[in-house]
């Protein structure tokens, strides 16, 4: 299986923040929006491994900036790390405020899918290749938040993050 670069599975979407998709305050509720993340990182995770794929878990969700009723909501979402049927997706996202003119961070989180077979079983996905420092600095992290992942999840235990107990453990 051939290796792929991140930038290969980058994926821009664009959505307008109508009067449905806002709470009382006029804000863009967070449930839309984690909606629209879920379809941006689904399909940066589809190009990477060229077959259906379905979220995991979605790490951390903060918001920093509220996006409001008119403005339109920037999501870019790519592959950070690929393990052996799963792959991380990082995700950013921006508020465009146009009547203003400025763009604002809304908010940034991680999603993990998984590539599927034709059964729908896991299937082993392309390895990753990160280029940029940046790409470089959040492929470098990903083991430790995958870590994270699986023991909040049941599936591994504390003792045996190796990634995570270096930061807790003194030598």
């Amino acid at each position: 299986m051939k290796s792929k670069k991140s930038s290969e599975s980058f994926t821009i979407m664009n959505e307008l923040v109508l009067p449905n998709d806002t709470n009382i305050f006029g804000n863009l509720m967070g449930g839309r929006l984690m909606y629209w993340m879920d379809i941006a990182a689904g399909m940066a995770a589809v190009k990477h491994c060229n077959a259906p794929a379905m979220t995991v878990s979605v790490d951390n969700l903060s918001f920093k900036n509220p996006i409001k009723l008119g403005n339109i909501v920037h999501i870019e979402a790519k592959v950070s790390r690929a393990f052996n049927t799963s792959m991380e997706i990082h995700l950013s996202v921006w508020g465009e405020d146009h009547e203003q003119q400025y763009n604002y961070k809304s908010n940034e989180a991680y999603f993990t899918f998984v590539a599927l077979d034709p059964n729908r079983k896991p299937r082993p996905v392309p390895e990753l290749i990160p280029e940029t420092p940046e790409e470089i600095a959040i492929y470098d992290g990903a083991l430790r938040r995958r870590q994270l992942r699986l023991i909040l999840a049941g599936k591994m235990s504390p003792d045996d993050a190796t990634e995570l107990r270096s930061y807790f453990i003194k030598p």
